[in-house]
């Protein structure tokens, strides 16, 4: 008997508009490709690809060529990697849309990872005050977190997502088979952010994880879609209750504020996102751990939940000094000072600047340079 394709499908509802999350594992077969999948949702007759070098030779062409039977389909490759996440990147997008005198009709299609996913919405929401873009990701962090809820942009010297703006695709399509060309590393990555939904949101989950996170780092398709489709039910639902992150929805960067530092300070690239929060999130939980709130044992459960993802545990060494000053450009510093999502317990967090500084500077202490 055939085994039967995982398939399935949720909507995020925002005050911009709703749209869909298709959520599958046989985009790339002939019968239900990416192209038949997200024509419906191109408004318009021009479309703009935009990839990178390491994703373009493995789904550019199916994709690219389907599209072509209907629509203007031009595309733009950039460089891979984090490193590349900047304006000039963003300059390349403009110019490819400039250079074929597109206009408000076009549709941008993201076909990479959270970092192409990031630039191609940020360049959709400013080319001509905004045009329609869609997300195909192929990195299980974007399929999980970062291609749902509308955040695009990208990175400055002084910090991590400095320059961006909200704004919602007409549509998601998460194809599972892409994991499949995925490096360990990159899985690994994704696997810190469903890690997270699990320790901000909801125990059970990763009760859930603790039993199958083997099976997913083997890419059992099926189980890496049950986790999709949970993380990004999580996140929309947070997204419907607060799109613009005024409130809710910044419990969704528990571990990024540490992130970020990591991220920075080692120099973009270097440490793979998901890397970085990983290990920010050993932070949050040791801050939380010695306010009171997480015991000694709940801290040991967080980290052996990321060992088994091949997660690290431990930031590099940062002076003490360097990261409160990367710290203090969070997007969440409010009157001068640092909030941080912390845990009160598995599964419940919240965005404090009610703890003591020292205690910060304890942490932070123990892996200064």
């Amino acid at each position: 008997m055939a085994t039967s394709l995982f398939h399935d499908s949720l909507t995020v509802r925002t005050q911009s508009h709703d749209y869909p999350i298709i959520i599958t594992e046989d985009a790339t077969s002939k019968d239900s490709s990416m192209a038949k999948q997200v024509a419906p949702y191109i408004k318009g007759c021009q479309v703009l690809i935009v990839t990178n070098d390491t994703v373009a030779p493995l789904y550019l062409q199916a994709l690219e060529g389907e599209l072509a039977e209907q629509f203007t389909v031009k595309v733009c490759v950039l460089p891979d990697g984090e490193q590349y996440k900047n304006q000039t990147s963003i300059d390349q997008i403009y110019d490819a849309l400039m250079a074929e005198h597109f206009n408000r009709d076009v549709t941008l299609i993201a076909l990479g990872g959270g970092v192409v996913g990031d630039m191609t919405g940020f360049a959709a929401a400013s080319f001509m005050r905004g045009v329609n873009f869609i997300q195909i990701p192929t990195t299980l962090l974007s399929q999980v977190d970062s291609s749902v809820g509308g955040k695009t942009g990208i990175n400055h010297a002084q910090g991590k997502n400095m320059i961006g703006a909200f704004w919602q695709p007409q549509m998601v399509l998460a194809d599972m088979s892409t994991l499949k060309t995925l490096p360990a590393r990159e899985l690994s990555a994704g696997v810190a952010e469903i890690i997270k939904y699990a320790l901000i949101m909801d125990e059970a989950f990763l009760t859930w994880l603790e039993e199958n996170l083997t099976a997913m780092m083997a890419l059992d398709l099926a189980v890496l879609g049950e986790a999709v489709k949970r993380c990004c039910q999580y996140k929309a639902d947070v997204v419907a209750q607060d799109e613009r992150e005024s409130g809710v929805r910044a419990l969704l960067n528990f571990g990024h504020t540490f992130g970020h530092v990591i991220e920075t300070h080692q120099g973009y690239g270097n440490w793979l996102h998901g890397e970085a929060v990983a290990a920010g999130m050993m932070q949050a939980a040791e801050l939380s751990q010695k306010i009171g709130w997480l015991t000694l044992d709940e801290v040991e459960r967080i980290e052996r939940v990321l060992m088994l993802g091949n997660l690290p545990t431990k930031p590099p060494a940062i002076d003490v000094q360097t990261a409160l000053d990367l710290m203090g450009h969070d997007k969440k510093v409010k009157h001068g000072q640092i909030r941080l999502i912390l845990l009160k317990s598995i599964g419940s967090a919240v965005v404090t600047n009610d703890f003591d500084n020292d205690l910060l500077l304890e942490v932070l202490s123990q892996h200064s340079a």
